[in-house]
């Protein structure tokens, strides 16, 4: 099965993606040429380094990297001040340099918190991503994307740090829980709403084999997730106009995650789903899509077993608590909310000002309180 490629071109610090079958066991000889010396540390949390910390050891020995494995509790909870100071001190004990790797290996907590320690660390010190969760694979291991949470909000503080690369090893998946399967499709989706109608309809028809376990499917969404995300980044790495789009239903999303204070009760990938539902739904409710596209979208949603309705949720929400963590969010200006709003499926706009009075209105229907 033939391996794949992504370039992000940006300047000195652009980086490869690397996607295929089996890149764990050849991780010594991709990692090689961007180590200054070696030896790597990484990060993980308990569940990947005992389903596939050995494969990715086994790889680094290959080509006699040394390797010191750091491993975190598992959840989104890891992604606090706490967790950061706790790896930021280990990292120092283990006297990492500013010309040593730290390499992020899960899924996109992980990622998230090893990229702000690596972008603080000395001022900052090397960092690879090594995704092994879908989510992370298609979506938050590339971009450069870096962030803690805080009780008012989901990535609040955090930093644009890039990877130097990234190795998307779809045999990791074999052991990932259906869930956080499905959770990742969900991100994978997204890319097809917001510039790729034709990948959209490739996932109608292939989405249950990819989220099924086959592997040629799998590569192929990984490849065109991350083309269209590196496309997006190398024009906007810093999120001052297009990359927004990428966060086609995060705004209502990030809110349900921060309501049930990011935790398992709620993966980031199944609040993503609802939240793309809702956009298209008040996309249609604004006149700005069909509604025959926003039900098309909730179909699909609902197919792969992802919740398209807050009342879905494992508990009741008010309204208007929504809307409280809905003004929390990164792209508010001036007080006023900013929204990722679709056309179609395929394209996606950004709209500021949103009327929040009108959001609440709508979050009333939706929740009838």
């Amino acid at each position: 099965m033939k391996n794949e490629t992504i370039r992000v071109p940006l300047g000195q610090r652009a980086y490869e993606i690397h996607i295929g079958d089996g890149l764990l066991a050849e991780a010594g000889s991709l990692l090689a040429p961007v180590l200054r010396r070696p030896r790597i540390i990484i990060v993980t949390d308990e569940n990947v380094l005992k389903a596939q910390g050995e494969r990715l050891k086994s790889g680094l020995n290959a080509r006699n990297i040394s390797s010191e494995f750091i491993a975190l509790a598992p959840g989104e909870n890891a992604k606090s001040f706490a967790e950061l100071e706790r790896l930021t001190s280990r990292l120092l004990d283990l006297g990492v340099e500013r010309d040593d790797t730290v390499a992020a290996f899960g899924g996109g907590v992980v990622g998230d918190l090893t990229g702000f320690a690596c972008s603080m660390l000395r001022r900052g010190c090397g960092f690879v991503q090594i995704p092994t969760s879908l989510l992370a694979q298609v979506d938050s291991a590339v971009g450069g994307k870096t962030a803690i949470n805080m009780p008012q909000g989901k990535n609040l503080i955090g930093a644009f740090y890039q990877p130097e690369i990234v190795i998307a090893d779809v045999g990791a998946l074999e052991t990932l829980p259906i869930r956080e399967l499905r959770a990742g499709y969900a991100e994978i989706v997204k890319y097809g709403l917001i510039s790729n109608a034709d990948f959209f309809e490739w996932l109608e028809d292939h989405g249950s084999a990819l989220i099924g376990g086959d592997a040629k499917a799998r590569i192929h969404a990984v490849k065109t997730s991350c083309a269209a995300k590196a496309a997006i980044v190398a024009d906007d790495e810093r999120e001052k106009g297009k990359r927004a789009l990428l966060n086609l239903g995060h705004t209502f999303g990030h809110a349900f995650e921060a309501a049930f204070g990011y935790s398992d009760k709620l993966l980031h990938g199944e609040a993503v789903a609802l939240g793309m539902t809702l956009a298209f739904d008040y996309s249609a409710r604004l006149g700005r899509c069909r509604p025959e596209d926003a039900e098309r979208v909730k179909r699909h949603l609902k197919t792969a077993g992802l919740p398209c309705a807050i009342r879905d949720l494992p508990q009741d929400l008010k309204a208007a608590s929504i809307l409280d963590y809905m003004m929390q969010d990164k792209k508010i200006e001036q007080g006023a909310l900013t929204l990722v709003l679709a056309e179609k499926i395929g394209s996606a706009m950004i709209v500021k000002n949103a009327d929040s009075a009108d959001i609440l209105e709508f979050l009333k229907e939706k929740t009838g309180a």
